[in-house]
């Protein structure tokens, strides 16, 4: 347990900043998972509008240190790909 008050003071910091990550992280799944959800289902027109909504909210949760940039780009990357390859 924290002994000194910036001790404290800094476990109440980060507690408060993992909540906002984990908010932001469930929200970034959730949305990439609509996206997913689009292509399994076949429906390119869909699944571009999903992607359109996902894709900023990957690359921002890249921004603020959620995910690691390049897992943010790999996803949006194959995201992408798999979209196109449905329009084909």
């Amino acid at each position: 347990m924290a002994n000194t008050l910036s001790a404290k003071k800094a476990a109440r910091k980060i507690e408060r900043r993992a909540a906002v990550n984990r908010s932001r992280r469930s929200q970034m799944r959730t949305y990439v998972r609509k996206v997913e959800e689009a292509i399994a289902a076949g429906d390119h027109g869909a699944a571009a509008a999903a992607f359109r909504v996902a894709e900023p909210l990957v690359m921002r949760a890249a921004q603020k240190g959620i995910v690691h940039p390049n897992t943010a780009a790999r996803k949006v990357s194959r995201l992408s790909r798999r979209i196109n390859a449905l329009s084909k």
